[in-house]
Order: structure tokens, then sequence, then C-alpha cells
């Protein structure tokens, strides 16, 4: 396996496409006018406690107030020498926690979405390339794609024994990330010296920023690129403009030195993201139907509560039987499908409707095929068993906004409905709306302005309609086409 990382530069737009084998896998937009703010520490202040959500609204100077649950908030509980740990209790009142009022420092766990303001946590954390230091615990945790035990347990030594040293002592717990896996103890300490330089700085601004006002900023999309995305597979990073390529270059020089002679400043004549098709890819994945090479095929709604994805054989009929056919459409289904959530970025409740399979086998097959598939998903994923009906429940860790979103807005028309009404049906609209004005004025001529679907469909099909109509209601009904009225407008006015 070997990835490709495309990093594209406009003025006002970031793009960056990960590529596997010459497809497109993720892909991320950062726009100038408005920047992702996951992992940003604002000085905030509590506008309104929700004791009935368990939670508070907090303005962190954003356009909407930001939403923090109580599950959110740490509170240290009064440590006891020699005593053992505590399992962590259910989550106490949130009126226990804050007041209106209050001044919080806050982090931005989950970029605003849609009509929901952003949401933020009190469990402040910093990413470098190896480690991310949590300021609220001690704990030490393990990436789970770091698999075997004798690596797990030597990057835990490591954090420890480096711990112990004064000049690296501070307070919080680290999480080893997977691009830590092989390194030794001094890129993990300089990884750590780093945290500690950030950390103590954010802690010196706090008392002067101002409320509401930021304290700290993530690092710009390519930055997080080189810091989050780059691990071995990773052959070539092209980057398109030489000004984000320089600095590219000197943050890399400055963390990730080992993949300096991967990253390249892109010169031809293809638009960068032209290499590998990724415009034509960024085009399907706004597209509900998403065609498998077998003639099989999936449609994915995505709706404010859930993403739905159906499963269908479409023109595939197989060779043996019915039930192979099934098997052979629902295992390339699940490895199309995890990759297009990777791609178009959904999150939250995921329902995947399966083709129905008896066969018990097949069934854990599928099952296996897709836990496979998504474990090169950076987002943490939970997947239930197969249900009676078929069903495979999901969920997908939602930390930003998804491609459609980020690229489309609701139709000015179907008003995101999806559908149009049909010109019949506006047709009778419009029937019932003439027999309304004419109970309620004496008059002897209308006439109807609508778009040229429907005036033709008054004139030709429904002809005899307006015929009756006209002498039910002793008047004359004129027609005029309106050529930027959409299928669903019209007006009926009084002549």
């Amino acid at each position: 396996m070997s990835e490709e990382i495309l990093i594209n530069i406009t003025p006002a737009e970031t793009r960056v496409a990960v590529v596997e084998n010459g497809v497109l896998q993720e892909l991320y937009i950062e726009r100038s006018a408005s920047r992702g703010i996951v992992g940003n520490i604002y000085k905030g202040k509590v506008v309104r406690v929700l004791p009935g959500m368990q939670a508070a609204f907090v303005d962190i100077g954003l356009e909407r107030a930001s939403f923090i649950h109580a599950s959110d908030i740490f509170k240290p509980s009064p440590a006891v020498e020699g005593a053992a740990p505590v399992a962590p209790q259910a989550s106490p009142d949130i009126r226990a926690l804050v007041h209106e009022g209050q001044e919080l420092v806050v982090q931005v766990s989950k970029d605003p979405l849609g009509t929901k303001g952003a949401r933020l946590t009190t469990r402040l954390s910093l990413s470098s390339r190896f480690l991310v230091y949590m300021a609220d615990s001690e704990h030490i945790g393990v990436s789970q794609r770091i698999e075997g035990e004798a690596e797990r347990q030597r990057l835990r030594d490591c954090i420890s024994a480096l711990r112990a040293h004064e000049s690296l002592s501070v307070a919080g717990g680290y999480i080893i990330r997977t691009a830590a896996e092989g390194m030794g103890l001094d890129e993990i300490r300089a990884d750590m010296i780093f945290l500690k330089k950030l950390w103590l700085s954010i802690q010196a601004q706090r008392e002067d920023v101002p409320v509401p006002g930021s304290i700290y900023q993530d690092l710009p999309l390519p930055m997080r690129t080189i810091r989050d995305l780059v691990w071995p597979p990773v052959e070539r990073i092209r980057v398109d403009s030489e000004a984000v390529f320089q600095s590219v270059v000197e943050f890399a020089r400055a963390f990730t030195p080992e993949v300096v002679e991967c990253i390249e400043l892109y010169g031809g004549e293809r638009p960068l993201m032209d290499l590998f098709s990724v415009e034509d890819e960024i085009q399907k994945a706004l597209d509900r139907k998403v065609k498998l090479k077998s003639g099989g095929y999936l449609i994915i709604d995505q709706t404010e509560a859930m993403t739905t994805i159906d499963v269908n054989t479409g023109a595939f009929v197989g060779h043996r039987n019915l039930e192979e056919t099934i098997f052979k459409t629902n295992l390339e289904a699940v490895n199309a499908l995890a990759r297009q959530l990777r791609v178009r970025n959904l999150g939250g409740m995921i329902i995947i409707d399966l083709i129905d399979m008896s066969d018990a086998e097949h069934q854990r097959q599928v099952m296996r095929a897709l836990e496979k598939a998504l474990a090169k998903d950076h987002a943490r994923t939970t997947i239930s068993s197969v249900s009676e009906l078929s069903l495979v429940q999901m969920t997908r860790k939602r930390t930003r906004e998804s491609l459609g979103h980020v690229l489309c807005e609701p139709c000015c028309v179907c008003k995101g409905r999806g559908t149009l009404k049909s010109a019949e049906t506006i047709c009778y609209e419009i029937f019932r709306e003439i027999l309304r004005e004419a109970r309620a004025y004496e008059n002897s001529n209308f006439l109807v302005l609508a778009s040229s679907s429907v005036i033709d469909r008054l004139l030709d099909e429904d002809s005899a309609y307006v015929a009756d109509l006209e002498t039910f209601i002793s008047a004359t009904i004129q027609f005029q086409v309106e050529s930027v009225y959409s299928q669903e407008q019209y007006d009926v006015i009084l002549l």
C-alpha cells in the first residue's frame, strides 16, 4: 500500500487530498473566510445554563453561542494519598459545575455544524507529531493502531522515564500517536519539550486574554497535514504553491525531519487536483448514487438525524446462485462505503441497509470486511452486528462538516427536499386558487403566470379542465409564461 498527499493552494481555499494506490481516500477543505476551529482554545463566558439538558451555552466570540455538556466539564476530585482510584461517576448536575456569567477556558472539540454552535470541552489537549498532551489527566494511552504489545509497553516506558526528568516534568498525561511506533527516546523527548513549552505559553496568556477571546489557535491545514496525516505508507507530498511549500518544508524540518525528502513542489502543466482524477472523484462524492464495479450500487442519503446507505445488486446477476450474488455485492459494498465515509466525511449515526443474507457465515465475513475497511479511518467508529432486518448500525465521530455541507447549500427551488412538485400537481393547485379568487371577488378575467412546463400542460393535457372551469366561474382565463419562474412558482392575477 502506498499513499500520496496532494496539497492544493488558492488564495481563498486550501484542499488536501489523501490518495491511496491512485484512488482518493480522504479530502480536507479549509476556506480562508471560514477556517475550522477544532483544537482552538478560548476564554469564554457562560451565558445560559440548561438543567434539563445538563448543558450550558458559552460565548467564545463566535457568531453563535457554543455548547458544552456536563460530561465535558472537568472537575478535579480531591486526591487522598494512598487511596485506590475511584471509578468515574455519572456527571454531576450542570448547576453544580457552572453558573451564568462564569468565565471558562475551553477547547473546541467539534466545529459548528449547520445551525448548531461549536461543541466545547474544558479537558484541554495539545497535539504534536508523536504525542497528544492532556492537561487534566495523568494517564498514558497508546493508539489502538499500534498493535504489538511489546512496542506499546516500550512506548509507555519511554514516556514514564522522560516524565521523571525535571526538565520535562509537567502535570498531565499523554496519548502516544500511531506515528510514534518505532521512534526512539530523542524523538519523543523533542515532542515532550515542544508540548511543555506550548502549554506553559498558553497558561501565561490565559490571564491577559479578554472575555470572550482566543488563547490558542491550531495550525493551518498544510501544517496539520504534516503533523497528523503523514505516516510510513506516505511516499510523496506534493504542494502546488511555492510559498506554502517553503513553509511546509520549514515546519517539517523543525518537527518531522524524516519527511522533508518526501515533500515536492509541484510545477506540472496539469492542475494538481486533476492527478488521480481527484476533481472527478469530488464531483462523484456529491451524488446520491455510487456505482460498484460489479454493476451494483449504493444510495447514500444524508439527513439531519442520520445517514442511510442502501445496498442494491443493480445489474449484477452473478454466476452461481442468488445467495452468492448477494454475498459478493455486500462484500464489494462495505469496502466502497467505508471509502465513501472518509471521502464525504460523513459522521454521526449511520444506518447501512445490506441485501438480506440468510447464511450466517456470509454475514460474519461481510462484517469482518467492514471492520477491516474501517480500520484505515482516522475518525473513531463503532459498529453493531447485522440485525434481523439486515441493517448495520454504526457511528463515526463527527468533528467537522461533511463534504456536501462544505461545498453545497440547500436548493432554493425545492428547499432541500430533493424533489419538485410535478407540473400536473401545480396545475391543480392553480385551479383551486382560481376557484378561491372567483368566490372572493367578482371578476370576469384571470391571468395565470407560471413556468413553461406548467403553461404547456394547461394549454394541452388540461385544456378541457380549463374550459370547464371557465364555464363554472363564468370568467375567462389567460396564460402567460414567466421564464424566471421555477416549476413550483405561479401567480393568479385579477384583470
